[in-house]
């Protein structure tokens, strides 16, 4: 039990670590030219889908006990892998 306590918390601190870095993507488009803004919001709008995939990834973790949990957990390293590639992602594209 404690291991799977110790992931929920690792996670939840990821994805608030992501929200912040999406926010601040979204601050260096909103300063940027209009040009970037149009390239840029549609990866962005993209990175909000899977932060709220990810979200809703960990309510389920929540939720889920025994081997039921194994599957969420499965399913949870799978999006919040494409979350942090998306934001790893948005990062090179925004320098």
């Amino acid at each position: 039990m404690e291991l799977q306590e110790a992931y929920k918390q690792k996670m939840a601190a990821q994805l608030k670590e992501w929200g912040a870095q999406i926010n601040l993507l979204e601050a260096k488009v909103e300063n940027a030219g209009a040009g970037m803004r149009v390239k840029r919001a549609e990866q962005l709008h993209e990175l909000r889908a899977k932060q709220s995939a990810a979200s809703e990834k960990m309510k389920e973790l929540e939720k889920a006990s025994g081997e039921a949990w194994e599957q969420v957990k499965e399913t949870a390293d799978k999006i919040w892998d494409d979350l942090k590639a998306g934001v790893a992602d948005a990062h090179s594209k925004f320098k």
